[in-house]
């Protein structure tokens, strides 16, 4: 009869004990909601349609039960495409795991209507609008940003158009005599200078005075020069 009690007594043992490894061990659902959580406020900020998937974690791996999980983005991964959010135990010496996220974003993207040279100036009727799902969160989205930029290479029918694409017409022209103004408190000097280079508004050029000296200033809309007294 002893002997029967010390195998039951073993196996009731071994069965408490399995059972608290069992709970011991990291729940994988909970991991993903943390994942998917951390991926839905990260991408609120992102501009178009967006949608994702949390992939799954491979059933083999476990780990022990951890308090308080939180999600974060690895060093040097996107945020967009087939990525990856890491999920980590913040206990000392806690684990970590890598959750694989499919994150898919759709735009309105400014497309170019035909094929247009460089140097050409985009008007309305040279940009179509088109829903597009992206790999890279780059692209025009509203005409305002295009019209009246001048492109800086030659491009095909339906590309998409993009910032580094575009630069702001000239508003002053290597070569070309400027009108140079110099404003101060009360007072207002204008004279006139050859420009050195080309420069958008805004944009700062060298300016080769009359009298041969160069200076700097900041190109203005009206072609004028204004230099800092």
């Amino acid at each position: 009869m002893k002997k029967y009690f010390v195998i039951a007594f073993l196996l009731l043992h071994c069965m408490a004990a399995m059972a608290e490894s069992t709970a011991a061990t990291q729940d994988h659902a909970q991991i993903k909601r943390v994942a998917a959580d951390f991926v839905r406020q990260q991408s609120a900020s992102l501009a178009g349609k967006v949608s994702y998937k949390i992939g799954d974690i491979d059933r083999r791996i476990t780990m022990p039960a951890c308090p308080r999980i939180e999600a974060f983005l690895p060093a040097g991964s996107p945020f967009i495409g087939n990525t990856s959010v890491g999920v980590r135990c913040m206990k000392n010496n806690g684990w970590s795991i890598f959750v694989p996220v499919q994150i898919k974003v759709s735009l309105n993207l400014l497309l170019s209507a035909r094929q247009l040279p460089s140097g050409h100036i985009l008007q309305k009727q040279d940009l179509i609008s088109r829903t597009i799902e992206v790999s890279q969160t780059e692209g025009l989205t509203d005409p305002k940003q295009a019209i009246g930029m001048v492109l800086r290479y030659s491009i095909a029918a339906g590309q998409i158009l993009r910032e580094t694409m575009l630069r702001q017409p000239f508003s002053v022209k290597q070569g070309q005599i400027v009108h140079l103004v110099v404003q101060g408190d009360g007072f207002s000097i204008r004279s006139e200078g050859a420009a050195l280079a080309n420069a958008g508004e805004g944009r700062s050029v060298r300016i080769r005075s009359i009298s041969g000296r160069v200076i700097g200033g900041v190109a203005q809309a009206n072609g004028e020069v204004e230099i800092e007294p």
